[in-house]
């Protein structure tokens, strides 16, 4: 037997579905087809709405025909079909959704907004709205009572009587959200005709609702003095004056004051405070409400930025969703400045932090004390409306950490793309710059200018190509620096001052002519020296323009001399009055042609602090891995990288994320090595490893090396620079890594490594560092020990190929070597062959040994392979001799001269002098010193000319 409450229901589903059908049928289906087809964007927007409208009353008409289904079969079957098969009860939240999200929530105020543009007076309108609305509110008042009524007529352990309190309750709240629509609705409507028409074409949307009026609950807000506070579910308003002040709820922040008489509203621009009393100071009288003023507005407008952010309204009603009732402080938002400023006019898009940009690309997890949930956002974008574009990082409003930004120039296409480190505002650490100009820059920055280490190079297309690799101050070149003009062919390696060379300087030019003096204000002034191509020394004072001029002395390589008084004119060349002196002694070989420039002028130490600097910052600082690109520099792979930062502001560098992971990891793995033996290979580890601290000092090192003596630098006057330099590096990289292990040691809690002695630091610097870090700069350094020793090496090379004419017997015989010492029985002779046309068979396992010399760059290990070349003769010898032998000096220099002439190898004059410049203290006065000696000895006496001349099988 079915009640009179299903029989009820059944009713008002037949009169709700047929209003429906009427609906769509009368006035919907009409409104479509007479419709024109749209031109305009307006008109097209309009068209969509209302068939979406079309839509939503069709499924509501739907869902209500299946409910009065459901009903008719109950009533049909009472006693086969139960009463919990209604769709009202085991499906109410799904007719709930149906009324809510897809008719009433969202199709209303299309609706409105629709027909508002159709008809100006509203009259259409209106009558629509009201057909559409108070059949709604009808039906779900008359489902609450029957439902409640249906739900008294059955038990408590009826098995229908849960989902009938449940459909009782779920629309019971739809009725309360429905209540509380049309009380919006009714308070925005009177509020519209209180406002002036001006106001109104500002402030009124048909899809904008007011929650809350400072003249229903006064408020008084500072420092603005607004006359009226309107909270709207999308926008907090204050009005003064003709003045209207907006800020859109999404970036609205609410912060609870400490008195409790007052709360503070902060926004992108401004902040502001409401308090309880009255513009004289009054407080309010707390009677006239229930609840503070204060309180009431703080609530109301947390709510509403609540609901704003999550895009739907609560449910039943405002603050009292299921959602948090708190509003997160790390948000998401777009905003346009309008305050003077450097913001000015730029609209930001991206992360917010209590009322500022804030926030890092890249990465999870919001940021903030008390951030909650996951970022929504990966970078911040700032857009000016002059083209300028911001992509990066953000804190407490101003660009902090990485970001890109485009800066467009006068001429079509062209702009400054900064990939740049920023603090507060500025630029500051480590960057990479591409100008308009077609310059490319590498380096720091500090406050937005240039400063500390950088390299500034134009492309070889430009009209003037230059390369300057050195330091700067305040946005100019200042310090120690080099600058290659490759229009002119030459290379400045000195001191600057305000962007000019000023100071002590050296001068080197693609001719081979190279100037040493004092630079002032770009040019060459004063006492100087000059060497030119044919190894001639001018010692004397120069004129700006680096013409002789003055007082000087010229030295021929001949060892003539001329001095006296030098100058110049136009169309004359170069005159000079003084004195040739034919009769001096022949100079001494190393006086002009190996002669080296910059030696004491440029402290070695000096020359490159803006490289180790960012470094031992990093370091002191305890290495975190956020500031690891920002002192350390990133690495961009090439410049199609460059330009696709431009096209697309994007960068592709190490995921900064990673940073603070790896540096841990790098700690970590320099305490685990820390064993002589574990440690040099943890070190050639990290050295050639790019992203390692240690790699990316080791680059920059090289970079700068490769500035100075590659290309015009290739000069051999240079080479006790460069050789200074590689020396000190290494020094610095053994520094940085004792840096970093003290660092390591402090995270552990474990007491740091005592400070070093002189002798131990230089004995590891040898051991460790230096064999692995020469390598990176050997192409250099050893093209500068060839050109200074060229002359040597040609005379030792023609020695070589004369000696080389002598078969075995003949040879060691020339060199005086004693005929018990000769290896006959290594000699296997063939028929008809004598002992006396046997070439290249003597000693040579000791000829193949030392050739492997040259297959190392490591001093210590060209070392090791002539100390066992030395024991391959002996060897040899004793094998001879039936028994062990220790050779003398005397019998050991000549059987050491029959090895380097057969294993014939080039250039040995510069491995020599490279091996014992590059060789660790420690081996001066041992066996390996020695051994060096007795090869210089070889050398030397191979360049002679009777070695050359004397007792050849031909003459």
């Amino acid at each position: 037997m079915c009640s009179p409450e299903e029989a009820a229901l059944l009713r008002l589903e037949e009169v709700f579905s047929a209003t429906l059908a009427r609906i769509n049928s009368f006035v919907l289906q009409p409104l479509l087809e007479a419709a024109p087809e749209p031109s305009d964007p307006w008109g097209r927007e309009c068209l969509q709405l209302l068939q979406q409208l079309h839509r939503s009353s069709q499924q509501l008409w739907e869902v209500t025909e299946e409910s009065l289904h459901s009903l008719q079969k109950r009533l049909r079957h009472p006693d086969s079909i139960s009463l919990e098969s209604l769709l009202l009860l085991h499906s109410a939240d799904r007719v709930l959704q149906v009324h809510l999200e897809e008719y009433w929530q969202g199709q209303r105020k299309a609706l409105q907004q629709l027909l508002s543009g159709m008809n100006s007076e509203g009259s259409v309108g209106t009558a629509l709205v009201h057909a559409l609305c108070q059949p709604l509110t009808h039906h779900v008042q008359q489902y609450v009572l029957l439902l409640l009524s249906l739900g008294d007529t059955v038990g408590e352990r009826h098995p229908a009587r849960e989902l009938l309190v449940h459909a009782a309750t779920v629309f019971g709240n739809l009725q309360s959200f429905m209540r509380q629509e049309l009380d919006q609705a009714m308070a925005t409507q009177a509020l519209w005709h209180t406002l002036s028409s001006r106001l109104r074409d500002v402030l009124c949307t048909p899809a904008r609702r007011l929650l809350q009026d400072s003249q229903d609950i006064p408020v008084t807000v500072t420092p603005l003095r607004a006359e009226r506070v309107l909270l709207f579910d999308d926008a907090l308003v204050l009005l003064q004056g003709h003045s209207v002040y907006t800020s859109d709820l999404k970036l609205v922040w609410v912060e609870p004051g400490q008195d409790g008489c007052m709360f503070h509203l902060l926004t992108p621009e401004e902040e502001f405070s409401f308090c309880s009393k009255d513009p004289q100071g009054r407080q309010w009288p707390v009677l006239c409400f229930p609840v503070p003023p204060q309180v009431a507005w703080q609530w109301k407008v947390t709510q509403a930025v609540c609901q704003t952010l999550r895009g739907k309204k609560d449910f039943p009603v405002l603050g009292a969703g299921l959602e948090p009732s708190e509003p997160p402080t790390c948000r998401c938002g777009a905003y346009t400045f309008r305050a003077e400023g450097r913001f000015s006019q730029a609209t930001y898009e991206g992360e917010w932090y209590w009322g500022r940009p804030h926030g890092k690309s890249g990465g999870s997890g919001a940021h903030g004390p008390d951030a909650r949930g996951p970022r929504l956002c990966s970078r911040g974008t700032l857009k000016w409306p002059d083209g300028r574009n911001h992509v990066g990082d953000f804190c407490q409003g101003l660009e902090h950490g990485f970001g890109i930004r485009l800066v467009p120039q006068a001429s079509e296409d062209k702009f400054n793309c900064y990939k740049c480190h920023w603090q507060e505002g500025s630029m500051c650490g480590y960057g990479i710059c591409e100008y308009s100009t077609s310059e490319v820059y590498k380096g720091y920055f500090q406050e937005g200018l240039r400063h500390g280490f950088g390299v500034l190079e134009s492309t070889p297309q430009t009209p003037q190509p230059c390369r300057y690799t050195g330091h700067w101050e305040r946005g100019q070149r200042s310090g120690y620096g080099i600058e290659e003009d490759g229009d002119r062919g030459e290379r400045y390696i000195g001191m600057w001052q305000a962007d000019q060379r000023h100071g002590p300087g050296v001068m080197v030019t693609q001719a081979g002519v190279c100037y040493q003096g004092t630079f002032q204000a770009d040019k060459m002034v004063g006492p100087g020296i000059l060497l030119s191509e044919d190894d001639s020394l001018y010692e004397g004072t120069f004129a700006r323009d680096l013409t002789l001029v003055g007082k000087g002395k010229v030295t021929f390589p001949n060892g003539f001399t001329l001095e006296g008084s030098f100058g110049s004119g136009a169309g004359r060349g170069l005159h000079t009055q003084g004195v040739l002196d034919t009769a001096a002694l022949p100079p001494d070989p190393g006086s002009t042609r190996k002669r080296q420039l910059g030696l004491g002028v440029f402290p070695v130490e000096n020359r490159w602090q803006g490289v180790y600097g960012p470094f031992q910052d990093f370091v002191q600082a305890g290495c975190p891995g956020d500031l690891q690109e920002a002192l350390l520099g990133f690495h961009v792979q090439s410049s199609r990288e460059l330009r696709k930062s431009q096209e697309y502001l994007c960068c592709e560098r190490t995921h900064p994320e990673d940073h603070a992971g790896r540096m841990e990891d790098i700690l970590e793995e320099l305490l685990q090595h820390r064993a002589p033996e574990a440690l040099q290979q943890c070190l050639r580890k990290a050295l050639n490893n790019s992203l390692h601290p240690l790699g990316k000092l080791l680059r920059t090192l090289m970079l700068t090396f490769q500035a100075t003596y590659s290309g015009i630098g290739a000069n051999k006057h240079l080479q006790g620079l460069a050789q200074e330099e590689v020396k000190q590096h290494a020094q610095e990289l053994w520094a940085a890594y004792r840096g970093l292990l003290q660092v390591a040691l402090q995270c552990k809690g474990q007491a740091p490594e005592e400070d070093e002695d002189a002798e131990t630091r230089e004995l590891h610097v040898h051991r460790l560092v230096l064999p692995l870090v020469l390598p990176s700069f050997y192409s250099e350094l050893f093209t500068l020990y060839l050109l200074l020793h060229e002359r040597e090496d040609s005379l030792y090379s023609q020695g070589i190929a004369n000696l080389s004419l002598f078969p075995d017997t003949k040879l060691l015989e020339f060199l005086d070597v004693q005929k018990h010492l000769w290896p006959l029985k290594d000699l296997t002779l063939t028929t008809n062959q004598r002992y006396s046309l046997v070439r290249d068979k003597c000693f040579l396992s000791a000829t193949e040994c030392l050739q492997k010399m040259i297959t190392t760059v490591d001093p210590r290990e060209k070392l090791e392979v002539l100390e066992r070349t030395y024991g391959e003769i002996e060897a040899t010898v004793s094998r001879v001799l039936g028994q062990e032998h220790k050779l003398p000096m005397d019998d050991l220099l000549p059987l050491l001269i029959y090895v380097v002439s057969r294993a014939q190898i080039q250039h040995l004059g510069a491995e020599i002098h490279l091996i014992r410049d590059m060789m660790a203290p420690i081996h001066t006065g041992g066996l390996y010193d020695f051994l060096l000696t007795a090869l210089e000895s070889c050398y030397e006496h191979i360049q002679k000319e009777d070695m050359r001349l004397h007792r050849l099988p031909s003459r």
